[in-house]
């Protein structure tokens, strides 16, 4: 009882050393398993003096079976130490393999094997044997990170049983030795096994906090990106600057932050203001080389940020490229007073934040590309005008000019209307309703005259539509569609109502006709394909669909129907607030 009391007190100080391992930095490469040869006798230098650490906290049994309590720094040739170097063997091997296991058990075993006294044949042999098996051992749970303690518990049990098995063969001639093995067999099995126990879960608890700063730097990062966006829209590069470095200092708290071109400073917040001014040029090594390389760098110390400023408070950075494509075209600045200040956690944050910020703004620039671009093809599509319609409006004034001109002169005026009005929205996304109801007017002068003995048109609207925004040549193609095809075999009593009724919150646009309707397979695709036959060029349904769909939304894509009374009717519906919200 005694010599397990004082072992476990020992092992508590071992412990406490273990503790220590684990906040080392390269000691997560051991747990994910990610080392080279060259970090892997790193390793087995470390475990190697954790285990001679763990013989220096032993004890020492006299010939006597006395307990001495002192730190062992030599041994008597009567005398017989008992080591929990095993324990550090064995956590060597479950983390960092074969290799990692001998290598310690190699230089703790020397140790060992210098210290002499009864045993140290036996205690020399165990620890590089041991760390060879626990190697091999690991390999049997190599899908879990970290052996879970219940495990090592049960692994544990095992060298210290071994180390018997070798006192016994090596001093086959100490008359003692069994007796020596009944008072220190339990209490080595049980200290050594609960302290390789004890070791796994502080293993476990470290990797778990690694998980959550990870987990909270990709939190932190996305939440950061997701605001940036408004600003990484600016096309304002000082703007874009400004608004970054608002965000980040006010929710990092950092001592300063930073945000540049490739060239010049643009925005700069918190310490070191009075002289990290906008409008200075990049002029530093490391800012250079971040540009050059487009990976993200840490300044440490003073020297690598390269200020001027003698008594600058900022004395450690964490400098990130911003890229769009394969070029840095700036950086932020990510500033701290002391080294000491940048934890993993800050540096996994930095990271993270600049990679995701590098994707929106491709990500922004695709979209902006892909704006551009419909842009451009809806203004085409706004701007085509049906040959058919400008040459038999022009034939028709000719034949009026010597019967009629004043009614020549109206459609003339009408005419120009007609063209000015289709010239102009080229240049605008959104009219207001009032004017696309003059461009439409137009059009129903000028057919009312053409085919007056063949078809009536109506057109009705309420009051107030000044405030209210449509594409423009929405509706006008609608009408054309119904004279051209619905009314195309028609010769006399056709009719044609062009309607717009505010209903329950939304503008309702509808034309109808008394024509020969749509084919049952055109209804289905009216307006959602784009039809080549003849007859069917110009500004048709489909284009009228797409400019709805693209500058409304999808709830103002146009509706064909067939009429039960004959004809047909094509509509389309806005919400007031979007027609609104469009201007």
């Amino acid at each position: 009882m005694e010599l397990t009391i004082i072992l476990f007190e020992r092992l508590g100080l071992l412990l406490v050393i273990a503790f220590v391992l684990t906040r080392i930095p390269g000691f997560r490469s051991l747990i994910y398993r990610e080392f080279s040869g060259k970090m892997a006798l790193i390793h087995a230098g470390v475990f190697g003096l954790f285990g001679i650490a763990g013989t220096i906290t032993g004890v020492v049994i006299t010939e006597d079976f006395t307990v001495l309590r002192d730190f062992v720094w030599m041994v008597e040739d009567d005398q017989m130490v008992v080591s929990s170097s095993l324990v550090a063997i064995v956590i060597a091997g479950l983390l960092g393999g074969p290799l990692v296991g001998v290598g310690a058990g190699i230089i703790a075993g020397v140790h060992l094997f210098l210290l002499g006294g009864v045993g140290f044949l036996a205690n020399s042999l165990v620890n590089p044997l041991t760390g060879l098996l626990a190697g091999y051992t690991a390999r049997f749970f190599s899908q879990e990170r970290v052996i879970s303690p219940m495990k090592a518990l049960f692994i544990g049990v095992f060298p210290p049983i071994l180390l018997m098995h070798f006192l016994l063969i090596f001093n086959t001639g100490a008359t003692d030795m069994i007796a020596a093995i009944n008072m220190i067999g339990l209490p080595v099995v049980l200290s050594n096994s609960i302290a390789i126990a004890i070791f796994t879960a502080m293993i476990g608890i470290v990797l778990r906090e690694q998980e959550n700063e990870a987990a909270q730097a990709v939190r932190q990062a996305l939440a950061l990106a997701e605001e940036a966006i408004p600003y990484l829209k600016n096309e304002s590069v000082a703007e874009r600057a400004n608004g970054i470095a608002d965000l980040l200092y006010e929710q990092l708290k950092l001592a300063a932050v930073s945000v540049t071109t490739e060239k010049e400073i643009m925005a700069h917040r918190g310490l070191g203001g009075d002289h990290h001014l906008v409008g200075n040029p990049i002029t530093t090594a490391v800012s250079k080389r971040v540009i050059t390389k487009g990976q993200m760098l840490i300044a440490h110390s003073r020297e690598e940020i390269e200020c001027k400023q003698e008594k600058c408070p900022l004395e450690a950075a964490i400098i990130i490229p911003i890229m769009e494509g394969n070029e840095a075209t700036g950086l932020i600045k990510l500033y701290f007073k002391k080294a000491q200040h940048i934890r993993p956690v800050e540096v996994m944050l930095a990271r993270g934040l600049g990679q995701l910020i590098s994707n929106q703004l491709k990500t922004i620039k695709g979209e902006r590309l892909a704006l551009y671009s419909r842009d451009a093809e809806l203004r085409n599509l706004q701007a085509q005008i049906n040959p058919h319609f400008l040459f038999n409006t022009l034939h028709m004034i000719a034949a009026l000019i010597r019967k009629d001109p004043a009614g020549a002169r109206h459609i003339t005026v009408k005419l120009a209307h007609f063209m000015r009005f289709n010239i102009k929205l080229v240049s605008e996304q959104l009219i207001p309703m009032e004017k696309e109801c003059e461009h439409v007017q137009a059009y129903i002068d000028i057919i009312r005259r053409r085919f007056s003995s063949r078809l009536d048109i109506r057109f009705s609207k309420p009051e107030g539509l000044t405030e209210f925004f449509i594409p423009p040549s929405t509706i006008q193609p609608l009408v054309e569609n119904s004279v051209q095809h619905g009314l195309a075999t028609v010769t006399e009593g056709g009719e044609i109502e062009v309607r717009i009724e505010k209903v329950a919150g939304q503008f309702h646009v509808s034309v109808r006709d008394n024509g020969i309707g749509f084919h049952e397979d055109t209804l289905r695709q009216a307006g959602k394909i784009e039809r080549k036959e003849k007859n069917n060029s110009g500004t048709g349904l489909y284009n009228v669909n797409q400019r709805l769909i693209s500058l409304i939304g999808e709830e103002a894509c146009l509706v064909a129907r067939n009429l039960p009374e004959g004809g047909s009717e094509v509509s389309f519906r806005i919400p007031e607030k979007r027609g609104k919200v469009a201007q």
